[in-house]
């Protein structure tokens, strides 16, 4: 086992575990315990089902904005994106992101780039779908804008929530006004021009140096822009477009309907459809956050504060949430695991090569 390998293991536990000790200090291990306990687990059965069922769902929209470069069938699709989704439930910082361009590339030969790209499509359709949901939810729903929780030294209340929120959106619009230059053949050929011609401007150095410079980096990145381009060109298809960002609704709206079922099993949770969204939505926006393997911690902080905006006690919020996360992660990764096995790929070396 490599070093870094080592140190992101140790690193990514030793978050998890002080995520985990914030989220839970003020719940009592047995009074927690005594609630699991009393969860009826049949209900885990339809919610794990809807947890896969989105997923199929993002194997699809996956297709959609690939075959923009070139068309990959189902299961060539599906294993990358589960090993990928597999690798982040036990490796800190999202890697299983960067994984899977890489596994796509070794399977498909499709350029990393490119399939990088693919990869940041997804990620502003989803994070464009959250950020509406959570204003849509936030303004049906009614929060004491008093109600406050502790998480180490931070004071969790609705005002972060917006901040983060903002914050979010504001990268998205970001994301989109990005792909949509590199995307755009006029916007895309105006940047590379610009990148072309910045080593003249380093008139310092002498022209055999800028051509240097042009040669090794410049051109360089303007193939770079270019493979982007062939991840992003899903942009330039109204219907794919459309169709991407259907399948991203529904995706989101599975992981709400996951949500309500396994409450159906769980005493005491008893809010509605709108506010469980909101719960999602929160949680969401607490991974958002500086990723720790599986997002051990944040999730549970993030599901223990929206529960308790509803009334739901803080015994009962941590033993859902902390089943409920169990029930989104482990059957993810079982799969990416098993598809890891049937590809044959090696995630420790995927992961840090």
């Amino acid at each position: 086992m490599s070093r870094k390998l080592i140190i992101s293991l140790m690193l990514g536990a030793a978050i998890s575990t002080g995520g985990l000790y914030l989220a839970f200090k003020n719940i009592p291990f047995a009074e927690l315990w005594g609630y699991l306990v009393t969860i009826n687990y049949f209900w885990l059965l339809p919610a794990a089902a809807m947890v896969m069922l989105s997923f199929i769902l993002r194997v699809l929209r996956w297709q959609i904005i690939l075959g923009s470069a070139r068309k990959v069938a189902f299961w060539p699709a599906f294993h990358p994106l589960m090993i990928a989704f597999m690798i982040n439930t036990i490796l800190p910082g999202r890697v299983g992101e960067l994984a899977r361009p890489a596994i796509l590339q070794k399977n498909q030969g499709i350029r990393y780039s490119t399939g990088l790209a693919t990869v940041a499509a997804e990620r502003a359709l989803d994070i464009i779908v959250i950020i509406t949901l959570f204003f849509v939810v936030m303004n049906m729903v009614r929060i004491d804008p008093s109600v406050s929780i502790a998480f180490g030294d931070y004071q969790l209340n609705r005002e972060t929530l917006e901040t983060i929120a903002g914050g979010l959106a504001r990268l998205s619009l970001v994301l989109i006004v990005g792909m949509v230059m590199v995307s755009v053949n006029a916007s895309r050929n105006w940047i590379n021009k610009l990148i072309m011609k910045a080593p003249s401007l380093l008139f310092f150095l002498g022209k055999d140096l800028q051509n240097v410079i042009i040669e090794k980096i410049s051109a360089r990145v303007v193939g770079l822009m270019d493979n982007f381009a062939s991840g992003f060109a899903m942009i330039k298809s109204p219907g794919k477009m459309t169709l991407s960002l259907v399948l991203s609704i529904l995706i989101w709206l599975l992981g709400v309907l996951s949500y309500a079922v396994f409450a159906l099993g769980c005493p005491g949770i008893g809010i509605d459809l709108v506010e469980m969204a909101a719960v999602m939505v929160i949680v969401c926006i607490f991974i958002a956050l500086p990723s720790v393997p599986g997002y051990w911690g944040l999730w549970e902080a993030g599901g223990i504060f929206a529960l308790t905006l509803f009334g739901v006690s803080g015994r009962e919020a941590a033993g859902f949430t902390l089943a409920n996360h169990a029930i989104q992660m482990i059957p993810v990764m079982i799969i990416g695991a098993i598809s890891a096995w049937i590809t044959g790929v090696n995630i420790w070396r995927t992961s840090f090569t």
